[in-house]
């Protein structure tokens, strides 16, 4: 928790109201995403229950699993599931655009994105991505063809989700404290009900009373993916007991399906109702200049994994990354993330305000501009304006520091001096960089006395990738060249956890 985020819990908490921490919206929202609801049974290793799911908040589809340690029923779960996403993944792989490159390629113009109602839901999408991809479709124990290509696809969005900055698996509550300060605890942010009952409270209601209401799980059922023990024991319970004493009754087991179906339609229900509000809050945000780049790697990444299953002999992905993958796929993320910050940083003055706080970062007014000076100092002539801004920012950098500014990214400035004066700071600049070729300064290339101006080291310049051997060239200390990535026998009967 940052200091900034502090502050605001505590006058969230003063002022009985949720507290924005950002000032645009740093995650993509779909304009039809799929809403997903997941719930397992407790007590069992990932055992899928039920789920509400679709996308049209109008239309849920209920899918539930009467009794959750039946191996087949468990599979015709799935292969419902799976007919369900896989029709909503294939709708966006329909239209492509042309990327502006050296070299010609295309993407699909939009991509799908999973909504989940807390960082639970990402790791049952993950968890049941991987205990379904490696199914056999023949055989014993064969399952429906649509089952091992659900987990493949789960398996994608559950590593997407790892990816900073990423927005084709979102959990709501995760993407709402991103934007909100609430006066409760960060463990009881992830109860959804009470986190938007500090958000978006009733009229005329406070946001104690709101998320004290939430909490009660009779009002507000948990959002998954486990259960309330007491809707366990005094309702699942009895409810998939009768179920499984109707074996050879058909109209008695019709009757207790249903009966099963509307309690845990009971359960997931004012979930799948607080998913679209908090969908409905964050789409109203104006989203920063950055999300559209992000977005626009998601339909890469999206692009990328339709044509690789279109391709030929596409295997699953391996139960474990090897040496090397683990490696590279490590790189990615650190690089991604530090992408990530710099670029929310760059698009948010509340998050730049943490780097100003810790001396990386300062704003202040232009007091002196000099914008059509002349280097002469070498054999060519160059434009290399220079201006003095006044800050009362704590700022902790040297002389010859280079930062820029998040309103001319492509300019880059140098300190050259560093002033005190009356409980300020005068830091003299060199602008280099963002003016065009010719010796005079486009209007508006260089701040103008007078101008509100913020300067970082921030920066979201490329980052060149780590260099890492070939997987056939794993040294012995990393367990040497692995064995390839073949679906074996015992992967089709990996555990369901």
């Amino acid at each position: 928790m940052t200091s900034l985020t502090s502050l605001a819990r505590a006058l969230a908490v003063q002022q009985e109201t949720a507290q924005r921490i950002t000032m645009v919206r740093h995650t993509h929202i779909s304009d039809r995403p799929l809403v997903f609801v997941p719930l397992t049974l407790a007590g069992e290793a990932n055992a899928p229950l039920a789920a509400l799911l679709g996308d049209d908040r109008h239309a849920p589809r209920l899918l539930v699993v009467p009794q959750p340690r039946n191996r087949d029923q468990r599979f015709a779960f799935a292969a419902e599931l799976g007919r369900i996403v896989l029709s909503y993944v294939d709708s966006f792989a329909r239209h492509q655009e042309e990327v502006p490159a050296k070299v010609t390629r295309f993407r699909f113009s939009d991509a799908p994105q999973i909504l989940v109602p807390n960082p639970g839901g990402v790791g049952f999408v993950r968890l049941f991505g991987r205990s379904t991809r490696l199914r056999r479709t023949y055989g014993e124990y064969a399952v429906p063809t649509v089952v091992p290509l659900l987990g493949r696809w789960l398996t994608f969005f559950a590593e997407r989700a790892e990816y900073p900055g990423s927005s084709l698996l979102v959990p709501m509550t995760s993407a709402l404290g991103a934007h909100w300060a609430t006066g409760q605890s960060t463990v009881e942010d992830a109860n959804l009900a009470a986190l938007l009952a500090w958000i978006d409270p009733p009229a005329g209601v406070s946001p104690f009373d709101a998320a004290i209401a939430a909490e009660d799980p009779e009002h507000s059922p948990p959002a998954g993916p486990t259960t309330d023990p007491t809707f366990d024991a005094e309702r699942l319970a009895p409810a998939i007991d009768r179920y499984a004493r109707t074996d050879g009754n058909p109209p008695a087991r019709e009757r207790a399906l249903a009966l099963l179906q509307d309690n845990l339609r009971s359960q997931l229900q004012p979930t799948w109702e607080l998913m679209w509000r908090g969908a409905d809050l964050l789409r109203k945000l104006t989203p920063g200049a950055h999300v559209v780049d992000r977005w626009a790697e998601d339909r890469d990444a999206y692009t990328n994994y339709v044509n690789y299953l279109n391709g030929d002999n596409p295997l699953p992905q391996a139960r474990r990354d090897s040496a090397v993958a683990a490696a590279r796929r490590l790189s990615r993320l650190e690089r991604a993330q530090a992408s990530y910050d710099a670029q929310r940083a760059l698009d948010d003055p509340l998050v730049m305000a943490e780097f100003r706080l810790a001396g990386e970062a300062f704003t202040g007014t232009v007091i002196a501009a000099s914008p059509d000076r002349i280097d002469d100092s070498g054999a060519r002539r160059k434009l290399r304006p220079r201006i003095t801004v006044r800050t009362v920012d704590p700022l902790r950098l040297n002389d010859g520091r280079e930062v820029t500014s998040p309103a001319r990214p492509a300019q880059r400035a140098q300190i050259l001096a560093l002033a005190p004066v009356d409980g300020a700071l005068d830091v003299e600049l060199e602008l280099s960089g963002g003016m065009g070729r010719s010796l005079t300064a486009p209007p508006g290339s260089v701040p103008a006395e007078g101008e509100l101006v913020t300067y970082s080291t921030v920066s979201d310049a490329f980052q060149p990738s780590g260099q890492f051997p070939e997987a056939e060239d794993t040294p012995w200390t990393h367990g040497g060249p692995p064995a390839p990535a073949t679906p074996t026998e015992e992967d089709a009967v990996e555990a369901w956890s």
